[in-house]
């Protein structure tokens, strides 16, 4: 309840028998939260959507997070057959710290990126904001995953409703942060979208209005999640979370005066 400030110990209650064990951890009662990236192939490019949290990144709030050295990310994408020079387009959909992690590593005392075939695509106004709120007071994932892209001119600064390509589009989805976006996936209309932080739990679904503690705008995230699932519901659409525990996709789908998110698993050719 205290990432969910407006959640009460009723609500949580009666939602328990769902949530329980994937979403809520049935001895402390803390929500649980998946951190990942998605990889999106398309015709012409590979598109990496969020970077994580990152090595050697200076995180003592974040103890799971602090001066970590696996290799379990970099791991994983050659896993799946992804060396770093393939990727294309990182897209951050929003600048915070466990969405912008790998977008560097450390070589030799300097921040560097990790994608060095790449092109990072950012809001120009989150950046901006980013920018301006670093000035007054240093943010560790700004100094580190963020300005020395912007230093390498690997940044491409772009509008909260960019179009990529014909299957990469962005949809602006503010509240969580000034310039937060989704992105929409598909070539003739969105077969998938990734929501980015527009929603962290599967609670937020069905109560759209619960919004979370670091939303820079509490008021405007709920409009932006209720608008979002009300888009989606019933449309085929695959939706993407970012921090839903695994399986972490599914179809948008009515729940009385809410929603809720029909889990799909993986389809492996």
């Amino acid at each position: 309840m205290e990432f969910l400030p407006g959640l009460t110990p009723e609500v949580l209650d009666e939602h328990r028998s769902w949530l329980e064990p994937a979403a809520l951890e049935p001895a402390t009662g803390k929500l649980t939260f998946c951190f990942q990236s998605y990889l999106v192939r398309t015709p012409h490019h590979m598109v990496l959507i969020d970077s994580c949290v990152g090595n050697d990144k200076n995180r003592p709030t974040r103890p799971s997070w602090h001066m970590k050295t696996d290799q379990t990310y970099i791991s994983a994408l050659a896993l799946a057959g992804i060396a770093v020079g393939d990727i294309d387009y990182v897209m951050c959909t929003r600048l915070h710290p466990d969405h912008v992690g790998w977008n560097t590593r450390l070589e030799n005392g300097r921040w560097v990126p990790t994608f060095p075939n790449a092109r990072y695509v950012f809001s120009d106004r989150e950046l901006t904001y980013w920018r301006e709120q670093n000035a007054q007071n240093p943010i560790g994932c700004i100094v580190d995953s963020v300005l020395p892209i912007v230093a390498t001119n690997r940044a491409e600064l772009v509008r909260s409703d960019h179009a990529l390509n014909d299957h990469v589009r962005l949809l602006p989805t503010p509240g969580h942060t000034p310039d937060h976006f989704a992105v929409l996936l598909g070539k003739s209309g969105p077969g998938a979208v990734v929501t980015g932080d527009l929603i962290h739990s599967p609670l937020q679904a069905r109560h759209p209005e619960l919004s979370c503690k670091p939303d820079y705008d509490r008021q405007q995230a709920a409009r932006t999640r209720r608008a979002f699932l009300e888009r989606f519901c019933d449309s085929g659409t695959l939706c993407c979370a970012a921090h839903f525990p695994s399986p972490s996709v599914g179809h948008i789908a009515r729940w009385g005066d809410g929603f809720r998110c029909e889990t799909v698993e993986a389809i492996v050719p």
